[in-house]
């Protein structure tokens, strides 16, 4: 786990040494170990590296570069296949020296090109230099569990694993106005698009080709071709306890002390319950709980920890974390509207003190129809209804602000600049690629690749890396995930049990009451210290001068909004939220 970063400049002009060191200290809390780069300011080119060392602690320091100083390569993740690769590697001539994944990357590279990469079993962002072609790539992950922002200005690509790194080379920062209305209909920025005109992300599944002509976008995995498959229930349970076992049990290589989150959900129970079977010492488990016994879930948690034989370490929070808000933005580079991130935060920190890496249940929600959401939809969905009317219903659900809504919430102004507010255009591609799965499984397709990509794997990723902690999601391995979205929808929600085929799977390991409890998100009643404790923080960040100023909304309609939920008239909790989010955001990078 690491932080990269790093330039190419189209026509030969280079960096100062002093912005490459800048670029890499604004990550080093991604990787403290070590900092390295490749710098060729003949040719206008830099790959660095702030290094968190998991793997061969001793001789993984990057860049790698090949033995005929022809190809570099930087990487930010981790490749849980790479002993079988380098075995395969080794019997054809290309025989890794070290014991570290990114050798890997440089070996399989070396022998097969970008070709290569589907092989690659991780989560990863990677950056390769290749002097023979004089060319660039940058690669993601099948999901995008580890970011990767790139800008391009005046023939120069920039690339970071945050945009705090980009924007020390960058020479622009201006507001990019349709992210922020992209960010009122879905509670986070989905990608390609940041915040910061010009600033993109590496798309999940893609790479990137950067030449001294041009930049080049191409496709490497594509979910969507994913062909459904017939089985019998118990065949499916037997097919998904393989591949979640064996997901897991590579994930749990790693040269440093690890753990696990475990909140006594379904999800972290397995995956501790898995990693149980592998290890002849007791897994390291970490939970918070609340102060007020409304919203504490730790007993589910220790009742996992008693039957998995766990070392746990649970802390007790005060259930309000809102401090922490101005931090977690700063670390997520954009605003996010979701306040679980403070939590994560917690926890994460909580387990820094003993250990470098853990596993989480991350993207099983996604994959398996985990939410109440898709329970409460799907109950109410007419399936005789026409594709256009799903869809348009579908994302009625999961938006935060409507079109309507958003009409009447920005400014004249910001209108005129923005054009039409709908988001069709960020949906609609998705929909037709996802056209053949049935409607369950097109929601959760949708969810995949936009809240998965855009928020919850956000969430892991920087609050860990705040304080230096690597996560492992076994749920993401992506024969898992291609195994998902060969399964019928009718299997993960049914007769409004979600994850239902999921929980008859692994209801023998972790219990039927672990199995079957009701899901708990972070309950904390947030909409009501809006009205009281934090009344004050909402009306200084929602109407202050320095807010109104921006003239980026209608400050009429934002006091309906606000005054509506203090009078118990409607409940705006997710919309106040969001609009706090923009400004603590506005406050902490402009």
């Amino acid at each position: 786990m690491c932080g990269i970063f790093g330039y190419f400049d189209s026509n030969k002009l280079s960096l100062t040494d002093k912005v490459l060191e800048e670029m890499g200290k604004a990550i080093q809390h991604r990787g403290p170990d070590e900092h390295g780069v490749f710098h060729d300011k003949t040719h206008g080119i830099a790959l660095g590296n702030q290094r968190l060392s998991i793997m061969d602690i001793d001789h993984g320091k990057q860049p790698f570069v090949s033995g005929d100083g022809n190809i570099i390569v930087v990487q930010n993740g981790e490749i849980f296949n790479h002993i079988e690769l380098a075995q395969e590697l080794a019997l054809s001539g290309y025989a890794c020296k070290t014991k570290c994944d990114t050798e890997v990357i440089l070996n399989l590279y070396e022998k097969e090109g970008i070709a290569c990469i589907p092989k690659l079993n991780g989560m990863f962002a990677i950056a390769i230099y290749d002097k023979r072609i004089d060319s660039l790539f940058l690669v993601k992950d099948r999901v995008g569990e580890k970011p990767l922002y790139f800008q391009n200005e005046n023939g120069r690509t920039i690339f970071a694993s945050e945009i705090k790194s980009l924007l020390k080379a960058s020479t622009t920062k201006d507001i990019n106005l349709n992210a922020i209305n992209q960010f009122l209909a879905f509670n986070y920025v989905p990608p390609p698009l940041t915040m910061f005109k010009g600033v993109f992300h590496v798309k999940p599944g893609h790479w990137l080709k950067i030449t001294r002509g041009e930049i080049s976008e191409h496709c490497w995995w594509d979910l969507a071709a994913i062909e459904p498959v017939e089985r019998s229930e118990s065949e499916w349970i037997e097919g998904f306890n393989e591949i979640l076992d064996d997901a897991t049990k590579i994930r749990m290589r790693a040269d440093v002390s690890f753990g696990a989150f475990l909140s006594g959900g379904v999800d972290s129970s397995t995956v501790v319950g898995l990693m149980s079977r592998h290890t002849e010492h007791p897994v390291k488990t970490f939970c918070i709980g609340f102060d007020d016994p409304k919203y504490d879930e730790s007993s589910f948690a220790q009742e996992a920890s008693n039957r998995f034989k766990t070392q746990h370490i649970m802390q007790k929070v005060e259930p309000n974390l809102i401090g922490l808000w101005p931090m977690a933005t700063y670390h997520c580079d954009q605003p996010h509207g979701d306040v679980s991130f403070l939590p994560t935060y917690k926890v994460a920190s909580l387990a820094s003190k003993d250990v470098k890496m853990v596993l989480t249940g991350d993207g099983a929600d996604e994959l398996f129809a985990g939410y109440d959401k898709y329970k409460t939809f799907f109950e109410n969905h007419d399936f005789e209804s026409s594709d256009r009317e799903f869809r348009k219903s579908y994302l009625n659900n999961i938006s935060l602000f409507s079109d309507e809504k958003r009409l009447q919430l920005f400014s004249s102004k910001v209108l005129k600049k923005i054009g039409a507010v709908c988001v069709d255009d960020v949906v609609e591609p998705l929909y037709q690629k996802a056209s053949k799965m049935d409607r369950i499984n097109q929601a959760l397709y949708l969810d995949t690749m936009l809240l998965l990509a855009g928020n919850n794997l956000v969430k892991p990723d920087r609050m860990g890396m705040a304080v230096s902690l690597e996560n492992r999601a076994p749920f993401l391995d992506y024969r898992m995930i291609e195994y998902a979205f060969s399964m019928p929808g009718s299997l993960k929600l049914k007769q409004g049990e979600t994850k239902y085929l999921y929980k008859k799977a692994v209801s023998e390991l972790i219990g039927e009451h672990l199995a079957y409890r009701k899901k708990q998100m972070f309950t904390v009643p947030i909409g009501d210290w809006f009205k009281d404790e934090l009344a004050d923080l909402c009306r200084d960040l929602l109407f202050s001068e320095q807010t109104k100023k921006r003239g980026i909304f209608n400050y009429d309609y934002v006091k309906s909004i606000f005054e509506n939920h203090i009078n118990g008239k409607e409940n705006n909790t997710r919309e106040i939220r969001a609009l706090m989010a923009l400004e603590i955001w506005f406050r902490k990078f402009l």
